[in-house]
Formats: structure tokens, C-alpha cells, sequence
């Protein structure tokens, strides 16, 4: 009798921590080290943060910080849709091979928006399918004196790897179930404005595309965009409303209306979103198309979608 041998388990090199801190001096003591220790090991480093905490790691790194990739994340990361495209993966795709690349990402901070949390959340859950396989390691500090108990408990969904307050020591995350998170925040969302003086709504197909962009941009302008924030509204709604021209039964519905100090606009059609990292990954140099997500989360200042049997909403926030 000959025995079979058990293939060995492969282990996930993407590293994906999260770092529950305190106060300034956890935040310190649980980020710098895990850059020096990059820099050490010749190791490609970025610290994707917002500005407060941005300057308390450069501080203590003093000259070291030199090597070091720095972006404010409240810039960089205003949209959590392009944070994987745009920051994560645009950092360490520029690395070359064979080491493995380290950043610390603090996508999620007191003063996030209730519109923006559920897509901060479903970013979160999505590094660990956008890195899987990758010699990446992702640490996400969380305030524990500031941020809500919701976020506390996601954090523990969205890492496979935790790093409790104080402890300097990692633990699986018993909770871990970054699908589950994915699928509970897409959620509906509120109603668009069916009319009013402020509120465009118009339906489209195949040969209102142009009239379409015309009516979305001189509507925008009313409500006070102006250069690149137009700019940014006409190819929002070209790239939506082509989509649903394309995958969306060939028909959809488009709204643009202010709110608060933003300008909003939103494609509805009756397609069904199937990929959630759709307009999270980088284009390959050959992609032929399949960009239009890609390049409203770029420009975007955050973008909300839900998508179910009924159909898919994306809405487009644009500051004013």
C-alpha cells in the first residue's frame, strides 16, 4: 500500500492587521516601529494617513521619513472607492519584484460622513480579495476613543489579524468575514429627488447620451460647479450612463440635485453590479476598455452604489 501525502496548506502571503490604538502614543509605538522595521529590511514603505496622525509618524522618524512614501489620507482617500486603485495598489504596483512592499492605511477617521462609512467598510473588506496572493502588508490603525462602536466591531470583520489597544501583540480576528460586510453595505439607498427647481431627472437610451451630458453639465453649472468640478460631472455622466446603455438594459435614469456643499449625480438602470471590485482595480496598459468605474472613482469625491434584483444605483458626490 502506497500513501498519498496530504497537499500542504498554502498560506495567504497579503498581510492585512488591524491596529487599535488609543491615544498618540499608541498610534506611535504600534505604526513607527512597523516602518522602521520596512526601511531595515530594504522594504518598499507608504503611510496613507490622515494629516494629524501623517505628522506624528514623520516626526518620530525625523530624517529616516525620507525613504518613506507620505500621503494625507483625508486628500488621497476622501473617496474610499479609489483608495485601492489610487493609493494601495498604485503604490505597490510601482515596486519592483521580489520584496515585499508595506503600508499603513488609516482609511476610516472620526468625521467620516454617515454617506461615507458603508463605503469606507466595503473598502476595508475588499483589500483582502484586491491583495490575495500579494507580498503586501496592509496595517489599518483604528481609533478606539474616537470612532463608534460599529466601526470597532467591522474592523474585527474586515482583518483577518488584529492588534488589540496597548498590546503589541497579534491575534486572528474570530470575526473575520469580510463577504458578509460587503453584502450588508449595500445597502439602498435613499431616494433621489423625484422634482423641484434644483433637481434634474431625465431618462435615457442609446441615442440621448450626448443630450444627456449637455443637460447633466449646464445643470451643474447652475448649482455653482465651475472648471474641473464640470470637468469632472460631464465624464461622470458619460461613463455612467454609458454603462447603462452597454450592461444595463440599455435604458437608465439620471438625477443630478444639490446637497449640503455638494452636487450629486446618480444613474439608475435595471443591470446588476455582479463584481464588487468593480472600479477598484487599476487598468492593465492593454485593458480595452471596461474603465468607466475606474475613472468615477478617481474623480469623485465618494461614490455610493447598491445593486439587486431590481437593478444598480451609482451616486456621484461632487464638492462645490
Amino acid at each position: 500500500m502506497t500513501a498519498t501525502a496530504e497537499p500542504a496548506e498554502t498560506v495567504d502571503p497579503f498581510v492585512h492587521p488591524a491596529l487599535f490604538y488609543a491615544d498618540a502614543r499608541e498610534y506611535v509605538a504600534g505604526t513607527v516601529p512597523f516602518v522602521r522595521a520596512a526601511l531595515a529590511a530594504g522594504e518598499p514603505v507608504a503611510v496613507a494617513v490622515p494629516g494629524e496622525n501623517l505628522r506624528l509618524i514623520q516626526d518620530e522618524l525625523g530624517a529616516d521619513g525620507a525613504a518613506v512614501r507620505f500621503l494625507d489620507m483625508r486628500e488621497a482617500g476622501r473617496n474610499p472607492g479609489r483608495i485601492i486603485p489610487g493609493v494601495l495598489r498604485a503604490f505597490a504596483d510601482a515596486q519592483p519584484p521580489g520584496r515585499r512592499v508595506r503600508i499603513i492605511g488609516e482609511p476610516i477617521w472620526a468625521g467620516r460622513s454617515p454617506a461615507e462609512y458603508p463605503a469606507c467598510a466595503q473598502h476595508e473588506a475588499l483589500i483582502n480579495a484586491a491583495f490575495r496572493g500579494r507580498e503586501v502588508t496592509i496595517l489599518c490603525p483604528y481609533d478606539t476613543t474616537r470612532l463608534d462602536e460599529r466601526a470597532l466591531a467591522d474592523a474585527y470583520a474586515t482583518h483577518p489579524v488584529v492588534i488589540p489597544a496597548g498590546s503589541g501583540t497579534e491575534r486572528a480576528s474570530a470575526a473575520y468575514d469580510p463577504d458578509d460586510v460587503v453584502a450588508r453595505y449595500n445597502e439602498p439607498l435613499a431616494p433621489a429627488p423625484d422634482a423641484g427647481p434644483d433637481v434634474l431627472r431625465c431618462s435615457f437610451d442609446e441615442d440621448s447620451l450626448s443630450a444627456v451630458r449637455h443637460l447633466a453639465t449646464d445643470h451643474g453649472a447652475r448649482l455653482g460647479l465651475t472648471g474641473l468640478g464640470l470637468e469632472n460631472l460631464a465624464l461622470i455622466t458619460a461613463e455612467l450612463t454609458t454603462n447603462s446603455v452597454i450592461h444595463g438594459g440599455g435604458t437608465g435614469v439620471l438625477t443630478v440635485w444639490p446637497e449640503g456643499g455638494h452636487v450629486l449625480c446618480e444613474v439608475r438602470d435595471k443591470g446588476r453590479l455582479a463584481d464588487p471590485l468593480a472600479g477598484r482595480r487599476p487598468a492593465s496598459r492593454d485593458q480595452q476598455g471596461g474603465r468607466g468605474l475606474l475613472l468615477v472613482n478617481l474623480v469623485a469625491d465618494l461614490v455610493r452604489t447598491h445593486s439587486g434584483a431590481e437593478g444598480t444605483t451609482v451616486r456621484c458626490y461632487l464638492g462645490r
